[in-house]
């Protein structure tokens, strides 16, 4: 090969090299503005939803793959703005920044306390779910009104999961992803245990041998075996 074949040899590969390195450079722009794109149409969907998004609904209505990554950098894009985005109880959603809640008050709600058998039948379903009423009133030591239960179903906190496969087909309750979201729990395993309990000043004296608090599950594959609830349960 003469110098004159040898110059055109080079000038070939480097144009193939500069073609090669411009289709890399316009796959990963192509990348970027597809993944910017998703970012966008998830924001969107997030913004118009009126309740929280498990990731995988996301994905369903955001084709693509996974969306852990894009959440992830959503999150932090919005963590130093007037709204943030939260992950409760396995869902995504919006919800307003901590220290820019107060200048949305226009009016001041008189809230009332939940009463004592009401907080102490909540407590008991959260940690025994799904339970009976009868599981309850042997828990508490004494009966529970309809009242309680009415109430914790009312504020949306406690739902009929279920009938159990047993003599009589007992009613069972247990805990919503509403009552994750109002104390701010990611799941029921989140839920204080005995030590965080005497921490807080809510165990107090000497307490029975033995006494344990009971560590909750999900419940949700439990559901799978419960009989379905009556017509007239829902009524």
């Amino acid at each position: 090969m003469n110098a004159v074949q040898q110059i055109e040899a080079d000038q070939v590969a480097e144009a193939e090299d500069v073609a090669e390195a411009l289709d890399d450079a316009e796959e990963g722009v192509a990348a970027e503005v597809e993944e910017a794109t998703r970012l966008r149409q998830i924001e969107a969907l997030l913004f118009a939803s009126p309740e929280p998004l498990s990731e995988n609904l996301i994905m369903d209505r955001v084709p693509g793959g996974s969306v852990r990554s894009l959440m992830v950098e959503l999150q932090k894009l919005y963590e130093d703005r007037g709204i943030n985005l939260r992950q409760v109880a396995g869902r995504w959603q919006f919800v307003t920044a901590p220290d820019c809640a107060d200048i949305l008050v226009s009016h001041q709600e008189s809230t009332r306390k939940l009463s004592r058998p009401a907080l102490e039948t909540l407590a008991i379903i959260a940690y025994h779910q799904p339970c009976s009423r009868a599981e309850i009133e042997e828990i508490r030591g004494v009966s529970v009104s309809k009242g309680s239960l009415d109430q914790l179903i009312t504020l949306g906190w406690v739902t009929m999961r279920g009938r159990r496969d047993a003599p009589g087909r007992p009613l069972l309750y247990g805990t919503t992803t509403s009552f994750l979201e109002h104390f701010d729990l990611q799941t029921l395993g989140d839920l204080p245990g005995l030590q965080d309990l005497k921490a807080q000043g809510l165990l107090e004296g000497q307490l029975p041998p033995g006494f344990e608090v009971p560590r909750p599950a999900d419940g949700s594959d439990d559901d799978e075996d419960l009989l379905p609830i009556d017509a007239e349960d829902e009524a």
